[in-house]
Protein backbone atom coordinates (compact mmCIF):
# COMPACT_ATOMS: atom_id res chain seq x y z
CA UNK A 1 0.00 0.00 0.00
CA UNK A 2 0.75 3.41 -1.01
CA UNK A 3 2.38 5.72 2.54
CA UNK A 4 -0.64 8.23 1.07
CA UNK A 5 -4.37 7.63 2.88
CA UNK A 6 -6.37 9.07 0.33
CA UNK A 7 -5.44 9.52 -3.33
CA UNK A 8 -8.51 11.20 -3.33
CA UNK A 9 -9.92 13.80 -1.64
CA UNK A 10 -12.62 16.28 -2.64
CA UNK A 11 -14.01 18.62 0.01
CA UNK A 12 -17.60 20.05 -0.29
CA UNK A 13 -17.88 20.43 -3.18
CA UNK A 14 -20.55 22.50 -4.32
CA UNK A 15 -21.99 22.84 -8.41
CA UNK A 16 -25.16 24.86 -9.57
CA UNK A 17 -26.45 25.21 -12.56
CA UNK A 18 -29.50 27.62 -13.93
CA UNK A 19 -32.42 26.42 -11.07
CA UNK A 20 -30.59 23.52 -9.47
CA UNK A 21 -27.81 23.09 -6.87
CA UNK A 22 -26.51 20.10 -8.33
CA UNK A 23 -23.94 19.24 -5.03
CA UNK A 24 -24.21 21.26 -1.85
CA UNK A 25 -20.63 20.83 0.08
CA UNK A 26 -20.22 17.32 -1.08
CA UNK A 27 -16.83 15.74 0.42
CA UNK A 28 -15.31 12.33 -0.53
CA UNK A 29 -12.13 10.82 0.45
CA UNK A 30 -10.82 7.87 -1.33
CA UNK A 31 -8.07 5.30 -0.12
CA UNK A 32 -5.64 3.69 -2.53
CA UNK A 33 -6.38 -0.04 -3.63
CA UNK A 34 -9.94 -0.05 -2.54
CA UNK A 35 -13.52 -0.21 -4.00
CA UNK A 36 -14.82 3.25 -3.17
CA UNK A 37 -18.60 2.79 -3.82
CA UNK A 38 -20.29 5.91 -4.61
CA UNK A 39 -24.67 5.45 -4.35
CA UNK A 40 -27.69 7.48 -5.04
CA UNK A 41 -30.85 8.44 -6.55
CA UNK A 42 -30.65 9.24 -10.51
CA UNK A 43 -30.75 13.12 -9.50
CA UNK A 44 -28.75 12.37 -6.39
CA UNK A 45 -25.50 14.47 -7.95
CA UNK A 46 -23.28 11.44 -8.04
CA UNK A 47 -22.34 12.21 -12.06
CA UNK A 48 -22.16 15.56 -11.45
CA UNK A 49 -19.61 15.09 -8.41
CA UNK A 50 -17.32 12.18 -10.96
CA UNK A 51 -17.34 15.14 -13.44
CA UNK A 52 -16.23 17.87 -11.23
CA UNK A 53 -12.82 15.76 -10.15
CA UNK A 54 -12.86 14.32 -13.89
CA UNK A 55 -12.43 18.42 -15.11
CA UNK A 56 -15.70 18.05 -17.09
CA UNK A 57 -17.42 20.71 -14.80
CA UNK A 58 -15.83 23.32 -12.61
CA UNK A 59 -17.30 23.16 -9.07
CA UNK A 60 -18.49 26.64 -8.03
CA UNK A 61 -17.27 25.82 -4.40
CA UNK A 62 -14.82 23.21 -2.50
CA UNK A 63 -11.06 21.63 -3.28
CA UNK A 64 -9.74 18.30 -5.04
CA UNK A 65 -6.33 16.95 -3.62
CA UNK A 66 -4.80 13.87 -5.57
CA UNK A 67 -2.03 12.44 -3.76
CA UNK A 68 -1.86 14.33 -0.97
CA UNK A 69 -0.79 17.63 -3.57
CA UNK A 70 -4.04 19.89 -3.82
CA UNK A 71 -5.25 20.82 -7.48
CA UNK A 72 -7.25 22.30 -9.82
CA UNK A 73 -8.69 20.10 -12.49
CA UNK A 74 -10.14 21.94 -15.99
CA UNK A 75 -10.42 20.02 -18.26
CA UNK A 76 -10.05 15.55 -19.07
CA UNK A 77 -6.63 15.70 -20.31
CA UNK A 78 -5.29 17.02 -16.87
CA UNK A 79 -7.52 14.67 -15.22
CA UNK A 80 -5.50 11.99 -17.05
CA UNK A 81 -2.45 13.53 -16.87
CA UNK A 82 -2.71 13.31 -12.75
CA UNK A 83 -3.62 9.59 -13.35
CA UNK A 84 -7.60 10.22 -13.08
CA UNK A 85 -9.29 7.91 -15.63
CA UNK A 86 -13.30 7.71 -16.50
CA UNK A 87 -15.93 5.58 -17.73
CA UNK A 88 -19.15 7.12 -18.67
CA UNK A 89 -22.25 6.08 -17.84
CA UNK A 90 -23.40 6.91 -21.24
CA UNK A 91 -21.16 4.94 -23.88
CA UNK A 92 -19.68 7.53 -26.63
CA UNK A 93 -17.37 5.26 -29.01
CA UNK A 94 -16.47 6.30 -32.43
CA UNK A 95 -18.20 3.51 -34.25
CA UNK A 96 -16.96 3.90 -37.73
CA UNK A 97 -13.53 3.90 -36.73
CA UNK A 98 -11.31 0.45 -35.17
CA UNK A 99 -11.36 -1.11 -31.65
CA UNK A 100 -7.39 -0.61 -31.08
CA UNK A 101 -8.57 3.33 -32.77
CA UNK A 102 -11.21 3.60 -30.25
CA UNK A 103 -8.53 2.35 -27.25
CA UNK A 104 -5.68 4.92 -28.29
CA UNK A 105 -8.23 8.11 -29.25
CA UNK A 106 -6.58 11.34 -28.96
CA UNK A 107 -3.11 9.28 -28.21
CA UNK A 108 -2.26 7.28 -32.06
CA UNK A 109 0.94 6.36 -32.51
CA UNK A 110 2.52 7.72 -35.74
CA UNK A 111 5.78 7.25 -37.39
CA UNK A 112 7.76 9.38 -39.65
CA UNK A 113 10.11 8.04 -42.87
CA UNK A 114 11.18 10.49 -45.93
CA UNK A 115 9.85 13.19 -43.87
CA UNK A 116 5.80 12.10 -44.26
CA UNK A 117 4.09 10.93 -41.03
CA UNK A 118 1.10 8.33 -40.72
CA UNK A 119 -0.03 6.03 -38.40
CA UNK A 120 1.36 3.21 -37.09
CA UNK A 121 -0.92 0.67 -37.52
CA UNK A 122 1.40 -2.03 -36.23
CA UNK A 123 1.90 -0.69 -32.98
CA UNK A 124 -1.27 0.39 -32.35
CA UNK A 125 -3.10 -3.00 -33.31
CA UNK A 126 0.05 -4.49 -30.90
CA UNK A 127 -0.83 -1.88 -28.13
CA UNK A 128 -3.99 -2.77 -27.92
CA UNK A 129 -3.48 -6.44 -27.90
CA UNK A 130 -1.44 -5.94 -24.93
CA UNK A 131 -4.38 -4.15 -23.31
CA UNK A 132 -7.04 -6.96 -23.64
CA UNK A 133 -4.19 -9.78 -22.82
CA UNK A 134 -3.70 -7.98 -19.52
CA UNK A 135 -7.19 -7.49 -19.17
CA UNK A 136 -7.90 -11.28 -20.17
CA UNK A 137 -10.26 -9.53 -22.90
CA UNK A 138 -10.99 -11.91 -26.72
CA UNK A 139 -11.74 -8.85 -28.68
CA UNK A 140 -9.93 -8.11 -32.30
CA UNK A 141 -8.27 -4.86 -32.24
CA UNK A 142 -9.00 -4.43 -35.88
CA UNK A 143 -12.79 -4.99 -36.05
CA UNK A 144 -15.11 -1.82 -36.33
CA UNK A 145 -16.82 -0.77 -33.07
CA UNK A 146 -20.12 0.12 -35.13
CA UNK A 147 -19.74 -4.22 -35.59
CA UNK A 148 -20.17 -4.80 -31.80
CA UNK A 149 -22.52 -5.33 -29.67
CA UNK A 150 -23.64 -2.82 -26.40
CA UNK A 151 -22.09 -4.92 -24.34
CA UNK A 152 -18.59 -5.19 -25.91
CA UNK A 153 -18.63 -1.56 -26.50
CA UNK A 154 -19.09 -1.17 -22.56
CA UNK A 155 -15.90 -3.53 -22.32
CA UNK A 156 -13.86 -1.11 -24.35
CA UNK A 157 -14.43 1.14 -22.45
CA UNK A 158 -13.31 -0.13 -19.69
CA UNK A 159 -9.89 -1.25 -21.80
CA UNK A 160 -9.77 2.34 -22.53
CA UNK A 161 -9.81 3.80 -18.96
CA UNK A 162 -7.18 0.95 -18.34
CA UNK A 163 -4.48 1.58 -20.84
CA UNK A 164 -4.16 5.11 -19.51
CA UNK A 165 -2.19 3.33 -16.37
CA UNK A 166 -4.32 5.48 -14.15
CA UNK A 167 -4.12 5.02 -10.72
CA UNK A 168 -8.04 6.69 -9.99
CA UNK A 169 -10.43 5.04 -12.09
CA UNK A 170 -14.05 6.14 -12.09
CA UNK A 171 -16.64 3.87 -13.07
CA UNK A 172 -20.01 4.62 -13.54
CA UNK A 173 -22.68 1.75 -14.48
CA UNK A 174 -19.54 -0.16 -15.93
CA UNK A 175 -22.14 -3.67 -15.56
CA UNK A 176 -25.22 -1.41 -17.39
CA UNK A 177 -24.99 -3.66 -20.27
CA UNK A 178 -22.86 -6.81 -19.33
CA UNK A 179 -23.44 -10.24 -19.06
CA UNK A 180 -23.29 -11.94 -15.85
CA UNK A 181 -19.97 -13.85 -17.74
CA UNK A 182 -18.77 -10.26 -18.91
CA UNK A 183 -19.31 -8.41 -15.36
CA UNK A 184 -17.12 -12.08 -13.86
CA UNK A 185 -14.90 -10.67 -16.22
CA UNK A 186 -14.65 -6.85 -15.01
CA UNK A 187 -14.89 -8.46 -11.14
CA UNK A 188 -11.77 -10.05 -12.29
CA UNK A 189 -9.84 -6.98 -13.77
CA UNK A 190 -11.08 -4.98 -10.31
CA UNK A 191 -9.29 -7.29 -7.83
CA UNK A 192 -6.52 -7.50 -10.55
CA UNK A 193 -6.38 -3.64 -10.13
CA UNK A 194 -6.75 -3.27 -6.60
CA UNK A 195 -4.14 -5.68 -6.34
CA UNK A 196 -1.66 -2.76 -8.67
CA UNK A 197 -3.12 -0.36 -5.56
CA UNK A 198 -5.53 1.05 -7.89
CA UNK A 199 -8.46 2.98 -6.68
CA UNK A 200 -11.94 2.52 -8.19
CA UNK A 201 -14.92 4.72 -7.45
CA UNK A 202 -17.81 2.52 -8.96
CA UNK A 203 -20.97 3.84 -9.23
CA UNK A 204 -23.92 1.34 -9.24
CA UNK A 205 -27.68 0.97 -8.89
CA UNK A 206 -27.44 -2.73 -8.47
CA UNK A 207 -26.42 -3.32 -4.74
CA UNK A 208 -25.63 -7.01 -5.18
CA UNK A 209 -22.84 -5.77 -6.77
CA UNK A 210 -22.07 -2.92 -4.37
CA UNK A 211 -21.80 -5.58 -1.70
CA UNK A 212 -19.70 -7.95 -3.10
CA UNK A 213 -17.22 -5.83 -4.48
CA UNK A 214 -16.59 -2.86 -2.33
CA UNK A 215 -14.36 -1.85 0.53
CA UNK A 216 -16.57 1.62 1.21
CA UNK A 217 -20.17 3.34 0.35
CA UNK A 218 -20.90 6.37 0.32
CA UNK A 219 -24.27 7.28 -0.65
CA UNK A 220 -25.91 10.74 -1.82
CA UNK A 221 -29.41 12.66 -1.63
CA UNK A 222 -30.61 15.19 -3.72
CA UNK A 223 -27.15 16.56 -4.18
CA UNK A 224 -25.66 16.25 -0.64
CA UNK A 225 -23.82 13.81 1.36
CA UNK A 226 -25.97 11.32 3.63
CA UNK A 227 -22.22 9.73 4.48
CA UNK A 228 -19.56 7.16 4.04
CA UNK A 229 -19.63 3.07 5.85
CA UNK A 230 -17.58 0.25 5.79
CA UNK A 231 -19.17 -2.03 3.20
CA UNK A 232 -19.32 -4.63 5.29
CA UNK A 233 -21.19 -2.78 7.70
CA UNK A 234 -23.87 -2.42 5.04
CA UNK A 235 -26.74 -4.45 4.26
CA UNK A 236 -29.69 -4.14 0.82
CA UNK A 237 -32.03 -2.62 3.48
CA UNK A 238 -29.79 -0.11 4.84
CA UNK A 239 -28.30 0.90 1.73
CA UNK A 240 -31.88 1.51 0.43
CA UNK A 241 -33.53 3.42 3.17
CA UNK A 242 -30.45 5.62 3.27
CA UNK A 243 -30.82 6.38 -0.98
CA UNK A 244 -34.37 6.95 -0.57
CA UNK A 245 -34.90 8.50 2.91
CA UNK A 246 -37.82 5.90 3.31
CA UNK A 247 -37.89 2.26 4.00
CA UNK A 248 -38.85 0.39 0.35
CA UNK A 249 -40.48 -2.98 1.68
CA UNK A 250 -41.26 -4.62 -2.09
CA UNK A 251 -39.04 -4.45 -4.98
CA UNK A 252 -41.89 -4.49 -7.09
CA UNK A 253 -45.52 -3.17 -7.06
CA UNK A 254 -49.12 -5.54 -6.53
CA UNK A 255 -50.18 -7.10 -8.98
CA UNK A 256 -53.20 -5.16 -9.50
CA UNK A 257 -53.88 -6.74 -13.81
CA UNK A 258 -55.16 -9.62 -15.41
CA UNK A 259 -54.37 -10.50 -18.73
CA UNK A 260 -57.54 -10.91 -20.85
CA UNK A 261 -58.35 -13.76 -23.54
CA UNK A 262 -57.98 -10.92 -26.63
CA UNK A 263 -54.86 -11.75 -28.54
CA UNK A 264 -53.63 -7.95 -29.24
CA UNK A 265 -50.98 -8.88 -31.13
CA UNK A 266 -49.42 -12.21 -32.90
CA UNK A 267 -46.24 -12.99 -34.80
CA UNK A 268 -46.57 -15.84 -36.88
CA UNK A 269 -43.27 -17.47 -38.41
CA UNK A 270 -41.06 -14.23 -38.22
CA UNK A 271 -37.89 -14.57 -40.03
CA UNK A 272 -34.84 -11.32 -40.15
CA UNK A 273 -33.53 -10.78 -43.23
CA UNK A 274 -29.91 -10.99 -41.62
CA UNK A 275 -29.41 -14.40 -41.84
CA UNK A 276 -27.54 -14.47 -38.64
CA UNK A 277 -30.59 -13.02 -37.07
CA UNK A 278 -34.00 -14.14 -35.34
CA UNK A 279 -35.37 -17.24 -37.13
CA UNK A 280 -39.14 -18.29 -37.46
CA UNK A 281 -40.35 -16.69 -34.14
CA UNK A 282 -44.06 -16.98 -33.58
CA UNK A 283 -46.15 -16.11 -30.13
CA UNK A 284 -48.91 -13.74 -29.16
CA UNK A 285 -49.64 -11.31 -26.48
CA UNK A 286 -52.97 -10.48 -25.08
CA UNK A 287 -54.77 -7.94 -23.79
CA UNK A 288 -53.70 -6.65 -20.57
CA UNK A 289 -50.72 -8.48 -20.80
CA UNK A 290 -46.85 -8.13 -19.36
CA UNK A 291 -44.76 -10.28 -21.56
CA UNK A 292 -41.33 -10.63 -20.88
CA UNK A 293 -39.12 -11.79 -23.42
CA UNK A 294 -35.52 -13.23 -21.77
CA UNK A 295 -32.11 -14.30 -23.01
CA UNK A 296 -28.52 -13.88 -23.27
CA UNK A 297 -26.50 -10.96 -25.30
CA UNK A 298 -27.07 -12.29 -28.54
CA UNK A 299 -30.04 -14.53 -28.63
CA UNK A 300 -31.35 -11.42 -31.00
CA UNK A 301 -34.57 -10.38 -28.92
CA UNK A 302 -33.73 -6.41 -29.58
CA UNK A 303 -33.44 -7.72 -33.51
CA UNK A 304 -36.91 -9.39 -33.25
CA UNK A 305 -38.59 -6.38 -31.56
CA UNK A 306 -37.06 -3.39 -33.58
CA UNK A 307 -38.13 -5.54 -36.92
CA UNK A 308 -41.54 -5.68 -35.58
CA UNK A 309 -41.37 -2.24 -35.02
CA UNK A 310 -40.11 -1.19 -38.47
CA UNK A 311 -36.63 -1.11 -37.64
CA UNK A 312 -34.62 -4.05 -39.40
CA UNK A 313 -35.75 -5.52 -42.38
CA UNK A 314 -37.85 -9.05 -42.25
CA UNK A 315 -37.43 -11.49 -45.26
CA UNK A 316 -40.89 -13.79 -44.18
CA UNK A 317 -43.68 -14.11 -41.47
CA UNK A 318 -46.51 -12.04 -40.74
CA UNK A 319 -47.39 -9.51 -37.47
CA UNK A 320 -51.37 -9.30 -36.73
CA UNK A 321 -52.61 -6.44 -34.40
CA UNK A 322 -55.86 -6.99 -32.96
CA UNK A 323 -56.71 -10.22 -35.53
CA UNK A 324 -55.36 -7.96 -38.44
CA UNK A 325 -52.67 -8.42 -40.61
CA UNK A 326 -50.43 -5.20 -40.47
CA UNK A 327 -47.13 -4.62 -42.86
CA UNK A 328 -45.07 -2.78 -40.69
CA UNK A 329 -41.74 -1.32 -43.36
CA UNK A 330 -40.93 1.70 -41.14
CA UNK A 331 -41.67 2.78 -37.66
CA UNK A 332 -44.28 5.28 -38.86
CA UNK A 333 -45.86 2.58 -39.66
CA UNK A 334 -45.69 1.09 -36.71
CA UNK A 335 -46.71 4.10 -34.81
CA UNK A 336 -49.55 4.69 -36.72
CA UNK A 337 -50.69 0.97 -35.72
CA UNK A 338 -50.61 2.19 -31.80
CA UNK A 339 -47.15 0.90 -30.94
CA UNK A 340 -44.43 2.04 -29.20
CA UNK A 341 -40.42 1.39 -28.63
CA UNK A 342 -38.30 2.15 -25.85
CA UNK A 343 -35.02 1.56 -27.00
CA UNK A 344 -32.17 0.02 -24.81
CA UNK A 345 -29.45 2.65 -25.83
CA UNK A 346 -31.26 5.83 -24.97
CA UNK A 347 -27.72 7.86 -26.09
CA UNK A 348 -27.93 5.97 -29.54
CA UNK A 349 -31.06 5.87 -30.65
CA UNK A 350 -32.96 7.72 -27.97
CA UNK A 351 -32.56 11.13 -26.64
CA UNK A 352 -31.94 14.29 -28.89
CA UNK A 353 -29.04 15.52 -26.77
CA UNK A 354 -28.97 19.09 -26.98
CA UNK A 355 -32.93 19.42 -27.92
CA UNK A 356 -35.40 20.32 -25.28
CA UNK A 357 -37.46 18.50 -22.34
CA UNK A 358 -40.41 19.88 -24.70
CA UNK A 359 -38.83 18.91 -28.06
CA UNK A 360 -37.69 15.52 -27.28
CA UNK A 361 -41.30 14.51 -26.12
CA UNK A 362 -43.06 15.98 -28.80
CA UNK A 363 -40.93 14.44 -31.52
CA UNK A 364 -42.84 11.26 -32.68
CA UNK A 365 -46.34 12.86 -31.96
CA UNK A 366 -45.78 16.29 -33.89
CA UNK A 367 -44.32 14.02 -37.07
CA UNK A 368 -47.33 11.60 -36.89
CA UNK A 369 -49.95 14.52 -35.95
CA UNK A 370 -48.49 17.45 -37.14
CA UNK A 371 -52.27 19.27 -37.21
CA UNK A 372 -52.21 18.40 -33.01
CA UNK A 373 -50.13 22.09 -32.78
CA UNK A 374 -51.55 23.88 -35.40
CA UNK A 375 -53.46 27.11 -33.28
CA UNK A 376 -56.61 27.12 -34.17
CA UNK A 377 -56.69 24.45 -37.09
CA UNK A 378 -54.26 26.79 -38.95
CA UNK A 379 -50.71 25.68 -39.70
CA UNK A 380 -49.39 27.58 -37.10
CA UNK A 381 -47.11 26.37 -33.81
CA UNK A 382 -49.18 25.98 -30.39
CA UNK A 383 -46.83 26.80 -28.37
CA UNK A 384 -48.84 26.50 -25.10
CA UNK A 385 -50.36 23.30 -26.68
CA UNK A 386 -46.88 21.88 -26.93
CA UNK A 387 -45.99 23.02 -23.99
CA UNK A 388 -48.76 22.01 -22.07
CA UNK A 389 -48.22 18.30 -23.22
CA UNK A 390 -45.19 18.03 -22.70
CA UNK A 391 -45.92 19.32 -18.59
CA UNK A 392 -48.34 16.44 -18.61
CA UNK A 393 -45.76 13.83 -18.81
CA UNK A 394 -42.98 15.40 -16.77
CA UNK A 395 -45.33 16.17 -13.87
CA UNK A 396 -46.68 12.41 -14.51
CA UNK A 397 -43.19 10.65 -14.53
CA UNK A 398 -41.97 12.85 -11.45
CA UNK A 399 -39.32 14.20 -14.13
CA UNK A 400 -36.56 15.99 -11.99
CA UNK A 401 -35.65 19.26 -14.72
CA UNK A 402 -35.46 22.99 -13.97
CA UNK A 403 -37.39 23.87 -17.04
CA UNK A 404 -38.96 22.44 -20.27
CA UNK A 405 -36.30 24.15 -21.92
CA UNK A 406 -33.26 22.19 -20.21
CA UNK A 407 -31.38 19.94 -22.73
CA UNK A 408 -32.08 16.29 -22.25
CA UNK A 409 -28.40 15.60 -22.30
CA UNK A 410 -27.68 17.55 -18.70
CA UNK A 411 -30.29 15.07 -17.36
CA UNK A 412 -29.46 12.36 -15.00
CA UNK A 413 -29.90 8.75 -16.81
CA UNK A 414 -33.47 8.22 -14.86
CA UNK A 415 -34.62 10.97 -16.15
CA UNK A 416 -33.58 10.52 -19.45
CA UNK A 417 -35.63 7.42 -19.40
CA UNK A 418 -38.74 8.98 -17.82
CA UNK A 419 -38.35 11.80 -20.93
CA UNK A 420 -38.42 9.24 -23.62
CA UNK A 421 -41.28 7.15 -21.73
CA UNK A 422 -43.46 10.36 -21.78
CA UNK A 423 -43.13 10.47 -25.47
CA UNK A 424 -44.23 7.63 -25.91
CA UNK A 425 -46.98 7.97 -23.79
CA UNK A 426 -48.31 10.83 -25.37
CA UNK A 427 -49.04 8.72 -28.55
CA UNK A 428 -51.33 6.83 -26.77
CA UNK A 429 -49.70 3.41 -27.50
CA UNK A 430 -52.09 -0.02 -26.95
CA UNK A 431 -48.41 -2.21 -27.51
CA UNK A 432 -45.26 -0.47 -25.45
CA UNK A 433 -41.98 -2.28 -26.44
CA UNK A 434 -39.33 -1.47 -23.50
CA UNK A 435 -36.41 -2.97 -24.28
CA UNK A 436 -34.00 -2.82 -21.08
CA UNK A 437 -36.65 -0.06 -19.64
CA UNK A 438 -34.50 0.52 -16.32
CA UNK A 439 -30.92 0.18 -17.57
CA UNK A 440 -28.64 2.23 -15.10
CA UNK A 441 -31.99 3.28 -13.14
CA UNK A 442 -31.90 3.77 -9.40
CA UNK A 443 -34.38 1.82 -7.21
CA UNK A 444 -36.51 4.62 -6.57
CA UNK A 445 -36.79 5.60 -10.55
CA UNK A 446 -37.72 1.84 -11.24
CA UNK A 447 -40.30 1.34 -8.89
CA UNK A 448 -41.76 4.11 -10.66
CA UNK A 449 -41.74 2.84 -14.13
CA UNK A 450 -42.63 -0.80 -12.98
CA UNK A 451 -45.90 1.16 -11.30
CA UNK A 452 -46.36 2.87 -14.79
CA UNK A 453 -46.44 -0.72 -16.94
CA UNK A 454 -48.78 -2.09 -14.24
CA UNK A 455 -50.75 0.72 -15.13
CA UNK A 456 -50.38 0.13 -18.99
CA UNK A 457 -51.32 -3.36 -18.71
CA UNK A 458 -54.37 -2.58 -16.08
CA UNK A 459 -55.54 -0.31 -18.74
CA UNK A 460 -56.12 -2.91 -21.39
CA UNK A 461 -52.71 -2.68 -23.02
CA UNK A 462 -50.33 -4.71 -23.80
CA UNK A 463 -46.39 -4.32 -22.20
CA UNK A 464 -43.24 -6.16 -23.79
CA UNK A 465 -40.51 -5.66 -21.81
CA UNK A 466 -37.07 -7.40 -22.66
CA UNK A 467 -34.60 -7.74 -19.60
CA UNK A 468 -31.50 -8.87 -18.76
CA UNK A 469 -32.49 -8.57 -14.61
CA UNK A 470 -33.65 -11.98 -13.82
CA UNK A 471 -35.58 -11.02 -10.71
CA UNK A 472 -36.79 -7.95 -13.30
CA UNK A 473 -37.82 -10.28 -15.64
CA UNK A 474 -39.33 -12.76 -13.13
CA UNK A 475 -40.89 -10.35 -10.87
CA UNK A 476 -42.87 -8.61 -13.65
CA UNK A 477 -43.69 -10.87 -16.25
CA UNK A 478 -47.19 -12.69 -16.54
CA UNK A 479 -45.31 -15.04 -19.12
CA UNK A 480 -42.05 -15.08 -20.48
CA UNK A 481 -40.33 -15.85 -23.57
CA UNK A 482 -37.15 -16.86 -23.95
CA UNK A 483 -34.68 -16.71 -27.31
CA UNK A 484 -31.77 -18.51 -27.75
CA UNK A 485 -29.43 -17.61 -30.94
CA UNK A 486 -32.18 -16.50 -32.97
CA UNK A 487 -34.91 -18.55 -31.95
CA UNK A 488 -37.92 -19.17 -29.41
CA UNK A 489 -36.71 -22.21 -26.80
CA UNK A 490 -40.02 -21.67 -24.87
CA UNK A 491 -42.71 -19.46 -23.50
CA UNK A 492 -43.25 -19.99 -19.58
CA UNK A 493 -45.92 -19.01 -17.89
CA UNK A 494 -47.43 -19.07 -13.54
CA UNK A 495 -44.89 -21.92 -11.84
CA UNK A 496 -43.03 -22.37 -14.47
CA UNK A 497 -41.30 -19.02 -14.54
CA UNK A 498 -38.23 -20.01 -12.56
CA UNK A 499 -34.41 -18.74 -12.34
CA UNK A 500 -33.26 -22.39 -13.51
CA UNK A 501 -35.90 -22.82 -16.55
CA UNK A 502 -35.36 -19.64 -18.22
CA UNK A 503 -31.64 -20.11 -17.87
CA UNK A 504 -31.53 -23.48 -19.32
CA UNK A 505 -33.49 -22.32 -22.28
CA UNK A 506 -31.38 -19.31 -23.18
CA UNK A 507 -28.22 -21.41 -23.73
CA UNK A 508 -29.95 -24.46 -25.43
CA UNK A 509 -32.50 -24.44 -28.05
CA UNK A 510 -34.07 -27.73 -29.29
CA UNK A 511 -36.39 -27.21 -32.10
CA UNK A 512 -39.05 -29.77 -31.27
CA UNK A 513 -39.52 -28.86 -27.40
CA UNK A 514 -39.29 -25.22 -28.58
CA UNK A 515 -42.39 -26.21 -31.09
CA UNK A 516 -44.69 -27.40 -28.40
CA UNK A 517 -44.43 -24.72 -26.16
CA UNK A 518 -47.73 -21.98 -25.86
Amino acid sequence: MSDIKYVLEATEITKTFPGVKALDKVSLRVRPGTVHALMGENGAGKSTLMKCIYGIYSPDEGSIRVGGEETQIHNPRMAMDLGISMIHQELHPVRPQTVAENIFLGRIPYKKAAGIRWVDKEKLVNDTQKVFDRLGLDIDPKQKVEELSTSYCQLIEIARAVSFGAKIIIMDEPTSSLTETETEILFRIIKQLKEENVAIIYISHKIDEILQISDEITIMRDGQLVGTWPAEEMTTDLIVSRMVGREMNDRFPPKSHKPMEEELLRVEGLTSANPHSFQDVSFSVRRGEIFGIGGLVGSQRSELMESIFGLRRIEDGKIYIKGKEVHIRRPFDAVRNKMALLTEDRRKTGNIGPASITDNTLVVEQNVNPKRYWRHGLPFIDYAKRNSDAQKYVDKLSVKTPSLKTQIQTLSGGNQQKVLLGRWLLSEPDILILDEPTRGIDVGAKYEIYELMEEMARDGKCVIMISSEMPELIGMSDRIMVMCEGHKSGILEGNEIQEERIMLLASTYKADEAGEQK
